[in-house]
């Protein structure tokens, strides 16, 4: 489990022309999912909206499907533009069989997502 390949990273940043980003890199499981449980708290939802960029997210049990799931009710309850950006196919097809692509705005990448939210 302390293979450096399988830790989790999160990575926050605000951009320039507004959004929040969260890049989520390595695994997400129950060992590591409390990393982006972390940031999504401390994340500034607001009217610019965030996005969770996981292109580099290269496992996401149930546990972190529910804190993806966790990002978007809050997101709900302020009122937040959110969208996931880089999403792979194989991690797609999951988000497809338990509902979440009706859930969750989807974007290629964390550009086309944060254009998508420009003003």
């Amino acid at each position: 489990m302390n293979d450096p390949e399988h830790l989790l990273t999160v990575t926050p940043h605000a951009t320039p022309s507004g959004p929040f980003v969260l890049k989520v890199s390595g695994e997400m499981d129950h060992h590591t999912s409390q990393l982006l449980s972390e940031a999504v708290k401390d994340a500034p939802f607001g009217d610019e909206g965030v996005v969770i960029d996981l292109s580099g997210l290269t496992y996401c049990d149930s546990t972190g499907i529910t804190v993806l799931i966790g990002a978007y009710q809050r997101a709900q309850a302020t009122g937040s533009p959110l969208s996931l950006a880089g999403v792979r196919p194989d991690q797609m097809r999951v988000f497809s069989v338990v509902g979440l692509d009706q859930v969750f705005t989807f974007h290629p990448d964390t550009e086309a997502a944060i254009a998508s939210l420009g003003r």
